[in-house]
């Protein structure tokens, strides 16, 4: 006899959307800005040992009026929050309760979030949320970027169901599957396997499962630290696409750059290499700072759990493979940088030896001269 799904008596749908809006954030400043219209507080993980794994930079979080969603024809509260990351970043967070209801009715719940606010709604409350901040947080951003480059990611959270049950109970008796598909018709086994693979407990009564764009996490303490290491997750995703594309755009610039300078061929012509070479420093250090602060945002140390969550979540998300295409990109750069000093060096050497030639050639017709 196969048991019926249970009902969730508490639990959570949070929406998050994340944007890129500034070089840097003055996470001080920030905190000072907004103490006038809200709460702020600085963000640490909440039930691991500083020591095991902890911010880089604490982010901070901002408290924010609460709105209202239509879902599904009926007007739904939602808590919104706020996290600012120093590297630019910031988290925008909608939560939706999901109290005493059925599985079914759960599942719904989640599809008619991810249909209003997900990544395929054309949802302004996001964009209207990102206004009311960034007018209040203006002078705290540091070159702010008008591109809006940005993630999304959805979670369910279940955090107490009609009867215990642990883990593995739990997926025998409900379809997640569906759940982080989205898919109303059955799925193939294959499509169940891969959807399911990145599951992960830590106490038999507790569980998280990820998927590219969403995540499942069932977690009778409630804690939170799950959902705020998947959160940093995306949020160092964005940045690395934000480099990456920021190089895909210098590089042709770069090409450009070196062949207008190797067509001058005059006395500035070293001056021309010179410039050109320090511009591209320049950039090769601004990107290579600030992509070690996106690689450091989160410390790992001791919590092995927490370290193979965050690290599956990087995966999926190809954060990785991103940091590394932005590697190859900044070693091309670092290269022309170097290539461009030498040629400048050798055309400084050059004029050097011409001018030293020049002054014995003069010396000489002096010399006649005075003869």
């Amino acid at each position: 006899m196969i048991a019926m799904p249970p009902s969730v008596r508490s639990g959570a749908i949070v929406a998050l959307r994340l944007f890129d809006i500034a070089y840097a954030i003055d996470l001080a400043q920030a905190e000072r800005l907004w103490s006038a219209r809200g709460d702020s507080s600085r963000s640490r993980l909440s039930h691991t040992p500083s020591k095991a794994l902890a911010f880089d930079v604490p982010p901070v979080m901002l408290t924010m009026d609460a709105i209202e969603l239509d879902l599904g024809g009926s007007r739904v509260a939602a808590g919104v929050t706020a996290r600012l990351y120093e590297f630019g970043v910031v988290a925008l967070s909608l939560r939706i309760a999901a109290d005493d209801c059925s599985w079914s009715e759960y599942s719904r719940r989640v599809a008619s979030v991810n249909q209003a606010v997900g990544p395929a709604a054309d949802a302004p409350v996001w964009s209207a949320l990102l206004d009311t901040l960034i007018s209040t947080l203006q002078a705290a951003l540091q070159r702010p970027t008008a591109t809006r480059l940005q993630e999304d990611y959805l979670l369910a959270i279940v955090r107490q169901c009609s009867e215990p049950l642990t883990a593995a109970e739990l997926v025998e008796r409900v379809d997640l599957a569906a759940l982080l598909s989205d898919e109303s018709r059955p799925l193939s086994e294959g499509a169940r396997r891969d959807l399911l693979r990145q599951s992960f407990s830590y106490y038999v009564d507790d569980l998280v499962v990820m998927s590219w764009d969403r995540a499942f996490v069932y977690e009778p303490r409630g804690d939170s630290d799950v959902i705020d290491v998947l959160e940093v997750a995306n949020a160092q995703l964005l940045e690395m696409r934000y480099y990456d594309e920021l190089l895909d755009d210098e590089l042709p610039r770069m090409y450009d750059w070196v062949e207008d300078a190797r067509r001058v061929n005059d006395l500035r012509a070293p001056r021309r290499y010179a410039d050109l070479a320090r511009r591209l420093y320049g950039l090769v250090a601004e990107v290579t700072e600030l992509t070690e602060k996106v690689d450091n945002a989160l410390q790992v140390t001791e919590d092995v759990y927490l370290a193979r969550v965050y690290t599956a979540a990087l995966e999926l998300m190809r954060v990785p493979k991103l940091s590394a295409a932005v590697d190859r990109k900044l070693a091309i750069i670092r290269d022309t940088y170097t290539a461009l000093y030498d040629e400048a060096s050798a055309s400084r050497s050059q004029l050097l030896e011409i001018t030293i030639v020049l002054l014995i050639v003069l010396e000489i017709a002096m010399a006649l001269i005075h003869r």
